[in-house]
């Protein structure tokens, strides 16, 4: 019997920074991967049955390998190295969050990895404070929905994001919201 917790996937492009379709895939019994991601080129490789199964011999038949990237980017930051950034990325979240729950504004999620959901006031003025980022150029933050509520959604997630550079953001946010 397979439990909900026997898989995981994930998407490694934000914090590995890696290309977005790099995504990540652990699964407790390799029967149930195998099973997932199996291929039957019946009525599409015909011509080849019997000689070899080409997808047995290439990653998803032509396409890229992208496991690539994810394999440098581990093998290049290490276990203390993705610790590290993956830490460091959500200080930083959290530094949002207080910074801007103290400067008046409500932060709708619990802030437990990289990602903080702002509200600054009613759906409109929070689009407008949105918009209003995005124009002033220091920093990018979208919108998205939440329980029903307009948000602006912070993902702290670049290798190269430093304490200036959160600073710098909440200090625009701030002016922004102020001037909507």
């Amino acid at each position: 019997m397979r439990n909900d917790d026997d898989s995981w996937a994930t998407d490694a492009h934000k914090w590995l920074n890696v290309p977005y379709d790099c995504g990540i895939v652990l699964c407790r019994n390799p029967k149930y991967l195998v099973e997932v991601m199996s291929l039957d080129p019946a009525g599409y490789i015909e011509a080849v049955r019997g000689f070899a199964e080409p997808h047995n011999f290439t990653l998803q038949m032509s396409r890229r390998a992208r496991g690539i990237e994810v394999w440098a980017a581990l093998r290049a930051l290490g276990r203390s190295g993705l610790a590290n950034l993956v830490g460091r990325t959500c200080d930083y979240a959290q530094m949002f969050a207080e910074k801007l729950s103290a400067a008046g504004f409500e932060i709708l999620n619990d802030v437990v990895l990289n990602q903080v959901l702002v509200s600054f006031g009613d759906d409109e003025k929070t689009q407008r404070v949105i918009a209003g980022v995005q124009e002033e150029g220091t920093m990018w933050a979208g919108g998205t929905h939440w329980h029903g509520r307009q948000a602006m959604r912070i993902s702290v997630s670049s290798w190269a994001t430093t304490a200036e550079d959160v600073e710098q953001s909440i200090k625009a946010i701030i002016r922004v919201a102020r001037d909507r």
